[in-house]
């Protein structure tokens, strides 16, 4: 067994584990290259099917291309897929005294009424107890925080400072009323080891991932995809996913370094995840 038969076997595990635990799962989909390996995952962990439906949090800033995507895989995949859009932040109605937008907000306030705050929406509505994410330890320090099984408190808070200990596979599956479970099947995975994984499986991702030519004649590539007016591409000439890993293993920028709302303010990432954030 290699190292990525390692990680799949961890994976579908885990993915298992959650399944036989809770009664109200869901998955988070961004449409990005680690949860569309956990779509591949999920359907060798339960024989070709997935038996919990997907949520795709919609700030109405997507990418058109990843939009296309989403279309192509809900019908590849015969996905049950729920759409939220927090339709009352966007119109500037309800609680809300004027339109939540990049135009308009920074972004950390954006990202947190526009994701988090739609994802508390559509957990209120559904009562969903555990939601299956496909966070990584190497892809921001906060996330390296987490565990296996991270619970969440009634307001979504999470507590960075006090985790639980999992020896021996001991996952945290007692919930209170209004609590829930962040399940993580990819928490030791790396960005290499994911696009191992994807070639070697030969996983669908969108194409943005790959080098294309610029306005300025320059290529430029995706590492990270999230909201159109406040994602970035990295310059790069890596156009199949051996040129990526290469790249990857000489590179000093991080991950998540194309996406304004991490670096808006003084540790961002961990104030929008103690919050609710994925």
């Amino acid at each position: 067994m290699d190292h990525l038969d390692k990680l799949e076997s961890q994976s579908i595990y885990i993915l298992r584990e959650a399944y036989h635990s809770f009664s109200n799962l869901c998955m988070p989909w961004s449409m990005g290259k680690d949860s569309n390996v956990l779509i591949w995952l999920s359907k060798k962990a339960f024989c070709g099917h997935i038996p919990y439906p997907l949520l795709h949090i919609d700030t109405t800033y997507e990418f058109p291309e990843m939009l296309e995507f989403r279309e192509w895989a809900v019908e590849k995949y015969k996905l049950d897929l729920i759409v939220k859009i927090n339709e009352e932040a966007r119109a500037g109605t309800g609680s809300y005294t004027t339109s939540i937008g990049y135009e308009t907000h920074d972004p950390v306030t954006v990202t947190h009424e526009l994701k988090t705050v739609a994802l508390q929406q559509i957990m209120g509505e559904r009562k969903f107890d555990a939601l299956i994410t496909g966070i990584r330890r190497d892809e921001d320090p906060t996330r390296a925080k987490e565990r296996y099984f991270s619970p969440r408190n009634a307001e979504f808070e999470w507590d960075y400072k006090d985790q639980p200990p999992e020896f021996w596979n001991q996952f945290t599956t007692t919930l209170e009323p209004g609590e829930h479970i962040r399940v993580q099947p990819l928490l030791d995975w790396t960005e290499v080891d994911i696009w191992r994984y994807i070639e070697r499986e030969n996983i669908p991702i969108p194409q943005m991932y790959f080098a294309r030519k610029g306005e300025d004649g320059l290529n430029y590539r995706f590492r990270s995809l999230g909201c159109w007016p406040i994602t970035k591409p990295v310059q790069s000439d890596a156009s199949n996913i051996e040129q990526i890993i290469a790249e990857l293993r000489v590179t000093k920028t991080s991950e998540r370094a194309g996406r304004a709302q991490d670096h808006h303010e003084r540790n961002a990432m961990q104030k929008l995840r103690a919050k609710g954030f994925m």
